[in-house]
């Protein structure tokens, strides 16, 4: 089914605007320039080593680049001081490769923590009631009490999205979200990012290799190719097409696509 998504062309949320980032002499990006509007779901595809990584990082502040701009909200983020980059940061839900959640925290703890960590005020009362409701869009209220390691690959995912969503981020960025997971597992994280998208309008930037990820979540995709963009636009343009690098990315991808 097509996905039926309200963007607003108008609002750029992100922009990118020419950036460069090398690593010692290892050029990464060259002149990286793109856009991402409200309420999209931009897809970011690349062979491993593209650089896609890095660009989030760009994005979220972790990295700066070496030449370009990143405004996130219209704000420079390279030139944000500590303070400005973290209450950015704030409006932004960001999904590590791995998980990243912390093996000693139960799943309670693990979604407590950032509202405790940013010192927000909240009430017990609030805090255990944003818990439940984020458990239970990600389907996995039963393990509230549960340690990570007692979870599947497919379970520490949802519950590190649902830590994301705890502070209802106005953008997310995912960082190969279905990573290491089985193909039916795959479909339910795909899915959910969906609804995400959907419940709470979120603008998301999600990184990856996976061309059923890509095709299922992505309103538009940019093809990486050689540190800059090839080719930009739905699923179709980018891929039924000619140009030898998309045609080898698709032929040499290892997921079905259906």
């Amino acid at each position: 089914m097509k996905k039926q998504n309200t963007i607003d062309h108008r609002d750029v949320v992100v922009s990118i605007i020419d950036v460069y980032k090398s690593f010692d002499h290892l050029e990464v990006l060259k002149g990286i320039s793109i856009d991402l509007y409200r309420g999209e779901n931009l897809v970011i595809l690349g062979r491993s080593g593209s650089g896609k990584s890095v660009l989030i990082k760009l994005v979220a502040g972790m990295l700066t680049p070496d030449k370009g701009t990143i405004q996130v909200k219209g704000q420079e983020v390279a030139k944000l001081d500590e303070k400005s980059l973290q209450k950015l940061r704030l409006t932004m839900g960001f999904l590590f490769q791995s998980g990243a959640l912390y093996d000693s925290m139960t799943v309670r703890e693990n979604l407590e923590f950032p509202l405790v960590r940013n010192k927000l005020g909240y009430q017990k009362k609030f805090i255990n009631n944003s818990i439940s409701k984020v458990l239970e869009q990600v389907g996995l209220l039963e393990t509230i009490d549960q340690m990570p390691a007692e979870l599947s690959g497919g379970q520490r995912k949802r519950i590190a999205i649902a830590r994301t969503l705890i502070l209802q981020p106005e953008i997310m960025l995912y960082d190969e979200p279905t990573a290491g997971l089985d193909p039916v597992t795959c479909g339910e994280i795909n899915d959910l990012i969906n609804e995400v998208q959907k419940e709470y309008k979120t603008s998301s930037i999600i990184i990856t290799h996976d061309l059923s990820c890509a095709k299922v979540t992505g309103d538009r995709i940019a093809l990486i190719e050689d540190g800059s963009f090839g080719r930009v636009g739905n699923f179709e343009e980018v891929f039924m097409t000619n140009d030898p690098e998309a045609n080898r990315f698709y032929n040499y991808n290892f997921t079905t696509i259906s």
